[in-house]
């Protein structure tokens, strides 16, 4: 397990970890925030393997 200590906003913090997809990279973290779990599920398959630009503006096209 690794552990970065940061500061979530609380708002973040109160949605339902099922609703969230997070991507990290070596100087950045995403958290995508789905309005349900499947949307979620649905999110992860599509993106695998997809570095973050192409990942936002999947995100973006489809459920924005």
């Amino acid at each position: 397990m690794f552990c970065i200590q940061t500061e979530i906003p609380q708002e973040i913090c109160e949605i339902d970890d099922e609703l969230k997809a997070i991507y990290h990279s070596k100087d950045t973290v995403c958290i995508w925030v789905f309005k349900t779990r499947a949307d979620r599920n649905r999110f992860m398959d599509e993106t695998a393997g997809m570095l973050k630009d192409k990942r936002e503006k999947h995100f973006e096209s489809f459920y924005r």
